[in-house]
Formats: C-alpha cells, structure tokens, sequence
C-alpha cells in the first residue's frame, strides 16, 4: 500500500524546511527500530558498471536533501542504487536567509536559495564513520561563501584530501546559483585551471592511498551550445570520470504566475526535464560518449527517466521527484530502465 500521498498531505501543511527536517528524521528513527522496510516497495535490480563502479541499479539520489549525511543508512533502504550526500565546504555555514526554499505544487516544482548550509566536513565525516551502508557512496563539494572565486580551487582540494577512499566518488558542484559567482568557475580559463589543479591531486592521492576514486563535475542547465562545447572539450582534457547533468535552473518558463515562481535561487522539478534533457544530449553528443553522465533535472516519472537514458544519460538522480512521488518513483524508474 502506498501511504506516501497521505504523509505528503500532511507534510505539506508544513512549511518546506520544517518538513524537510522532520522527513529526515523520521526515516532515521523508523529505520533504526526497523519499522520502514514494511512500508516500502520492493526495487528490482538492474545493475550497471559506470566510473569503473557497480551500481545495483541506475537511480541515485542527488545531492542537497542529505547534506551532513546524518540519514545515509534509512535513505539507502528507499531503494536506492547509489546515494550522494552535501554539498558539504569545508567549514560549517548557516548558509542564506530563510525562507530559502519554496514548494510550486501546481508545477510540481520547487524553488531553494539555501546555500550550501551545512555542518562542514568534519561533522560530515563522523557521520560518514557510523555508517553502515557500504553501498555506492559520493559526496557532493561546495565552497565556502566567503572563500573568494579565485581561491575556490583551495576549498575543492581541502575536501578531496579529506574524503579520498572514505567514499566511492566525489563531485566538484560548480553549478549551484545560491553561492555568489559559484558559476564563474564554469567559464573557459577558470575551469581548465580548476579542472587541472583537482585532477593532479586525484593522482598524487590515487598513488598515496593505492587506488583510484572518481571526481565528476556538476553543471549549470542554463549553458548555451559555444559554452557547452567549450566545457566537453576541457573535460575531455582532464580526462573528468563523470559529469552530472544537470543542477537546477535560474529561468522561470511556465512558474512565472505561480505563487512564489519568483523567487530567487534554483528552480527543480517538472519545469527543469526539458531543459536538464536538451544539457545531457548536447554533452552526450559533444563527448561522443567518452565520459559517463548522470541525468537529473525533472524526473518524476518511469518515462521521464527513459528519456534521461534516450538522450545519453547512464546513470539518473532524483530529489524533487522523490518529495512529491514518495518512494514508489524509485520502483518505477528502476523497473523503466530494466
């Protein structure tokens, strides 16, 4: 039985954050006196070996709804075939002003300025030590709003040094629209020297610690075609193991008229799979299928998830999707991907 619409209609009487908070919690002490699993459907596998990793099936969470990964263990009994928590910086930070996140339920869609407010890496990392799960794991890296643009490159390699082999993959989120000039590091010259500087530090530690671990980038869906050529071709370069495409969007097409369609920050949700899809056929294309890419942006449903695959995507991962479909949409897009 699918209890999730009811739950969603009380969650929803909440506001976003509150409910937000409560979820994580709630998962955390049903799964700790084993009273979840009942209440979940059963997911299929579908196995599939990307960045030289064994997924047990394509559908991840993304990153922002775990950011401390303080629920990775009740999270992961959802069905999930891999889970990334963060954005996690390197120092704790309150991150924007609330209210910074909003719901647009007519759209099924939803509005955050959050930015990047977490506990910082070493509470992440405690948290990372009590785990149980040893599934697939990555870890999502942001920078700290006070680190200025041309040192981010510093905030990126602290967190790689920190998380290297404690977790399967990490990804260098230069997309997020909530940390002021964040999305200036996906412009040519700054990129290439990002890319190169995080790249030469995943080798030296790849011969420290005897083994590799896979670095993707997280981008913008907002990029124009000069741009995104521009970007596959560094990303060729520097040889990135993954691209997540995509992040969420500062356009508001079809939300304008909503309550709250005009808030600032990234829009996610229904409104996003068109433009998310067009990103990762573009780079797919680009890349002649070189680098594996993750799909995200708009999937809330089986059919939206084959349209990720369709346009290029080997992997996919859902966030909005799941606050406003529950659990079954991981059933569902598994079983669409078989």
């Amino acid at each position: 039985m699918n209890l999730y619409p009811l739950l969603r209609l009380l969650l929803f009487r909440l506001g976003p954050e509150t409910a937000h908070y409560l979820t994580l919690s709630g998962l955390r002490n049903l799964h700790a006196f084993g009273l979840l699993k009942p209440f979940l459907p059963r997911v299929p596998d579908a196995p599939r070996r990307v960045m030289g990793l064994d997924f047990p099936n394509p559908v991840g969470l993304a990153a922002g709804l775990d950011k401390n990964g303080e629920a990775i263990d009740a999270l992961a009994a959802l069905g999930f075939g891999f889970l990334e928590v963060g954005a996690v910086t390197p120092r704790p930070q309150p991150g924007n002003l609330k209210p910074r996140l909003f719901r647009l339920p007519q759209a099924q869609a939803i509005i955050n300025r959050m930015g990047f407010n977490n506990l910082g890496v070493e509470h992440l990392l405690r948290n990372l030590e009590a785990r149980r799960y040893r599934g697939i794991l990555g870890v999502n890296l942001g920078k700290n709003f006070d680190t200025p643009i041309e040192r981010a490159a510093d905030d990126y390699l602290i967190l790689l040094n920190k998380l290297y082999g404690k977790v399967s993959f990490v990804t260098i989120n230069i997309s997020s629209p909530n940390t002021r000039n964040l999305r200036a590091l996906q412009g040519g010259n700054e990129l290439d020297a990002l890319l190169g500087a995080i790249k030469a530090e995943q080798k030296r530690l790849a011969d420290v610690h005897g083994k590799a671990m896979p670095v993707a980038v997280k981008i913008a869906p907002d990029l124009g075609t000069p741009q995104i050529a521009e970007m596959a071709a560094l990303f060729r370069k520097h040889h990135i193991d993954a691209l997540i495409a995509t992040n969420t969007t500062l356009a508001r097409t079809g939300v304008e008229h909503l309550a709250h369609g005009q808030e600032s920050g990234g829009l996610s949700g229904a409104p996003l799979r068109e433009q998310s899809t067009r990103v990762i056929q573009a780079f797919h294309t680009a890349l002649a299928g070189e680098l594996p890419i993750i799909g995200a942006g708009g999937i809330l449903s089986g059919a939206d998830a084959r349209e990720k695959l369709a346009a290029g995507a080997d992997l996919l991962q859902i966030y909005t999707g799941l606050i406003y479909r529950g659990p079954e949409l991981i059933r569902e897009c598994v079983e669409a991907t078989r």
